[in-house]
């Protein structure tokens, strides 16, 4: 096998170079739109999830106390990072209070003090709002509360003052205005006026921070905690319901992403489908003279597996440093938004891991050992006497058409389909369906065109021929053609995805 493929094989690539480097070339922009897609998703995700918090008013990263609470000198030293672009002190106490008309109407009420100066970019939520007849600077006023609508409610409409008691003090503040915060009572009130309020001076029970863009979590994570100096008793995560304040726009963003990176590696494994195929096709009378000389069909079979097995390794190392290069260009020109514009801020920073190359790079040797494996069986079936006399094998007439038929019928009928958990996962089955239906139905679909239109050309010789040759070689054709429409079918996901990522965004941010 080794001779062969230093002699059959070498000279199949040196006669015919460009044939064997558009197999590679299939390949390798299979993998480069798969990788690069998966870059894109992972580098974008992060500073796309970031811009949506910072739109819906969410923190990146919540340094909290694991109990009680710790140092505000930890604040100067988070803020003065230069990968925090913003950070917000806060205490939380929670406090029993009552309102000096009803004293016996007590109820328990979370007291969070801010700094109302960065809030309305990180926690808009928690603004206060001045009442109309609330003195000017009331936000920064020592005694002055403003409350949620569930305090409100508990607490009575009327209600102007509130007496506050944690631990064995009790004080009492006023209710100057309201906070649009939703859940549970709370109430609002500066940040130094609650240490002093609650004798907790130089104390804080939490940091929201917004990081700059580019910045990976994870990695300044790390860098916090692994600091020798760092306060044992501070837990650094992402804020507890992230996973639900993040909105079903950022999912929407990497189900797409994810669809469309399965593809372009479907598109990818019918190219090489459709390249190695034609090739075998052309060999044809070789390997037909290959089997008569010894040559035995399971090794022809291997002979062009090791073949595929080469070009895909070739194509996929190629195509690793193409996606990380397209991936690079994307992400500098279009940003984490595919060029929508709505995150201008946003400018994602490549993020570039070897276990994802590894992996991508063996889709792309299991795509090209896929797309070559009915070449293979091809070139091990093949008749030889008949292919010496250039007869070639008879056209077969399966259940080709009936089969393109169930399929298409079933993508039609799942297109229809209701989403599963919020996500559309029948229509891409469907997307899937429709496609490998077509493909399946394209040789029953040349024949039928070419029986229509050769008795128009019968006195016109070329196109004769070329019809002819295309009516009783359908499997051929329909292979040539089955690579126009696998790559047609990309440019069309990626169209649709990007348009429906956009009206996605316009909605969300309609609402």
């Amino acid at each position: 096998m080794r001779a062969l493929l230093a002699t059959f094989s070498w000279q199949e690539l040196r006669h015919h170079p460009w044939r064997n480097a558009a197999a590679v070339v299939a390949v390798m922009l299979g993998v480069a739109l798969a990788f690069s897609v998966h870059l894109i998703n992972a580098s974008a995700l992060d500073e796309f999830s970031s811009a949506v918090r910072s739109v819906n008013g969410q923190p990146d990263l919540e340094l909290r106390a694991v109990q009680g609470g710790f140092d505000e000198r930890v604040y100067a030293r988070v803020a003065a990072h230069p990968q925090v672009q913003l950070a917000s002190p806060v205490l939380e106490v929670q406090a029993a209070a009552d309102t000096s008309d009803a004293p016996s109407r007590r109820v328990s009420l979370r007291v969070v003090g801010v700094d109302a100066l960065v809030l309305p970019t990180i926690a808009p939520a928690l603004m206060p709002q001045p009442a109309a007849n609330a003195p000017r600077y009331s936000l920064f006023a020592p005694d002055a509360v403003f409350v949620n609508a569930a305090a409100r409610n508990l607490l009575g409409a009327d209600a102007t003052t509130l007496r506050l008691q944690s631990g064995s003090d009790a004080k009492t503040v006023a209710i100057a205005g309201t906070v649009a915060a939703g859940g549970a009572a709370l109430a609002v009130m500066d940040i130094g006026a609650a240490q002093d309020l609650f004798g907790r001076a130089g104390q804080l029970t939490r940091i929201d921070l917004r990081l700059a863009p580019g910045t990976d979590r994870a990695a300044f994570t790390r860098s916090l905690e692994g600091a020798t100096d760092w306060p044992a008793g501070i837990r650094i995560a992402e804020p507890g319901d992230a996973a639900e304040r993040v909105s079903n726009l950022s999912r929407a963003y990497r189900v797409n992403l994810t669809v469309l990176a399965l593809v372009a590696l479907f598109t990818g494994a019918f190219l090489v489908f459709s390249v190695l195929a034609l090739s075998v096709a052309k060999r044809a009378q070789q390997f037909a003279l290959l089997g008569v000389l010894g040559l035995t069909p399971r090794q022809r079979l291997r002979l062009v597996l090791i073949e595929s097995l080469v070009l895909g390794v070739i194509g996929s190392a190629t195509g690793i440093a193409l996606g990380t290069a397209l991936a690079a260009f994307a992400l500098r020109v279009l940003g984490g938004d595919l060029g929508g514009g709505y995150f201008d801020g946003v400018a994602p920073t490549l993020r570039w891991r070897g276990g994802a190359a590894l992996l991508y790079g063996a889709l792309g040797v299991a795509a090209a050992l896929v797309g070559g494996w009915w070449p293979a069986r091809a070139a091990q079936s093949l008749p030889e006497a008949q292919t010496l006399k250039g007869l070639g094998a008879a056209p077969s007439r399966g259940l080709g058409h009936r089969i393109a038929i169930v399929l298409i019928a079933a993508g039609a009928l799942l297109a229809g389909a209701p989403a599963i958990f919020g996500i559309p996962i029948a229509a891409y089955l469907s997307v899937g369906l429709l496609l490998v239906g077509g493909i399946t139905a394209l040789p029953w679909l040349i024949a039928l065109l070419y029986d229509r239109i050769a008795p128009l050309f019968a006195q016109r010789v070329l196109p004769m021929l070329a019809i002819e040759r295309a009516r009783r070689m359908r499997g051929t054709a329909a292979v040539a053609v089955s690579g126009v429409v696998a790559s047609l079918s990309l440019a069309v996901a990626l169209t649709v995805m990007v348009a429906s990522f956009r009206d996605s965004v316009t909605r969300w941010l309609d609402v």
